[in-house]
């Protein structure tokens, strides 16, 4: 089967566009979990929204919206955590917030009697089953994510490099960083339906870390790592559809391998 026969299916050409949308937000989210070397926070903030998915079966809701509050909701307990001296550490809060919300969604999802649903799909994800509506809901929440660090594009990138040095110029610096983590938590809706809560960091980081390499500035490097997660997703899923394979941790293993050869280009190139 040709590349061009591929189209004729409907939710292959779903699957693309959720991946395009997909990429915008790993683009530009990546780059600041990357510069700001947020890893660690950004994957807490994922794994805790996982408890709204599973107040979301019990209740028979969109995940959508109790999701995104779990993931914001985590942001801002962190962002207050970090400005706490003397309390838990920020990577011991985290710890905690990531069990935490995991284990309501896996509580909730025990009381849903007869539920099934999409559990898999929301831990691994399943891109090859995004409908027009999703599709519709990416866009939103592209749209969200694009505005929001429009609007605080040069704060964002000021506390990321220095945030001590951003705090002394007078910027909230607290603010930011709240709006950052929601951010995030945004992105993780959005990549939810695509790679799943368990894989989401993965192509959180993976694309903004291969685009890095390249890229000389935040600017540069949002452009880079929005074409390389395009790149991961198109690939991974082309495998998927090849030798059926879950599409999410098809992408995950195209993306680990694209970074992978990238540090192998010498630096003198780029």
């Amino acid at each position: 089967m040709t590349i061009a026969e591929l189209f004729e299916y409907t939710f292959i050409r779903h699957a693309l566009i959720a991946g395009v949308l997909a990429s915008v937000a790993c683009g530009i989210i990546g780059a600041f979990v990357v510069t700001r070397r947020i890893v660690s926070i950004a994957g807490g903030i994922a794994h805790a929204s996982f408890g709204g998915i599973g107040i979301a079966a019990f209740f028979g809701i969109s995940p959508v919206l109790p999701a995104l509050s779990f993931g914001a909701l985590s942001g801002i307990l962190l962002s207050l955590l970090g400005k706490k001296k003397g309390s838990l550490s920020e990577d011991t809060g985290v710890g905690i917030l990531w069990a935490t919300g995991m284990s309501i969604g896996v509580l909730f999802l025990s009381l849903s009697k007869g539920y099934t649903g999409d559990l898999f799909t929301y831990l691994f994800g399943n891109i090859l089953t995004v409908t027009v509506r999703d599709l519709i809901g990416l866009a939103i929440l592209d749209t969200g994510i694009i505005l929001l660090i429009f609007a605080f594009f040069k704060e964002l990138v000021s506390i990321s490099f220095d945030e001590e040095f951003a705090e002394a110029r007078g910027l909230p610096v607290l603010m930011l960083q709240i709006i950052l983590f929601f951010a995030i938590a945004l992105t993780v809706v959005v990549l939810m339906k695509i790679v799943g809560i368990i894989l989401v960091i993965a192509m959180l980081t993976l694309p903004s870390a291969t685009a890095k390499r390249f890229a000389s500035s935040i600017k540069k490097l949002i452009l880079y790592g929005i074409a390389v997660a395009l790149v991961d997703i198109a690939i991974g899923l082309l495998l998927a559809f090849r030798f059926d394979l879950p599409a999410g941790a098809s992408s995950v293993l195209v993306a680990t391998v694209v970074f992978l050869l990238a540090q192998l280009v010498p630096r003198h190139l780029h």
